[in-house]
């Protein structure tokens, strides 16, 4: 993944509305969503819904496919695991780190902050 790509993914999940979309449409899973039915889980309008979905399939994150007279809103997973790929890619230095690797380490910083 690139920069680029990365940022817009990034800039259209830095929104509450969409984020809260985002997460909606990955529990979905495969079978996806219909607008209708999303704009109702979040309670949203409909045209504020339209605007949230183009941001979040211009950035890539969601796909949009038409069934008879419904538009269906799936997460795109690949795009997802990229992105979180491509912020893992650096994790510690190239080390091996886990979870809790990054609890001990941001215990320790507030420690020091603290103290």
């Amino acid at each position: 993944m690139e920069a680029t790509t990365a940022i817009a993914a990034l800039s259209a999940l830095a929104q509450e509305h969409r984020l809260a979309l985002f997460r909606l449409l990955v529990q979905a899973g495969e079978e996806g969503m219909a607008a209708g039915a999303i704009a109702d889980a979040l309670g949203v309008p409909n045209s504020s819904l339209s605007f949230h979905l183009a941001q979040l399939n211009r950035a890539g994150l969601v796909r949009q496919e038409r069934q008879h007279r419904s538009l269906i809103y799936r997460a795109d997973y690949a795009a997802m695991n990229g992105l979180v790929s491509y912020l893992i890619e650096n994790c510690c230095a190239g080390a091996g780190c886990g979870a809790d690797q990054a609890c001990v380490e941001t215990d320790a910083r507030q420690k020091r902050k603290s103290a």
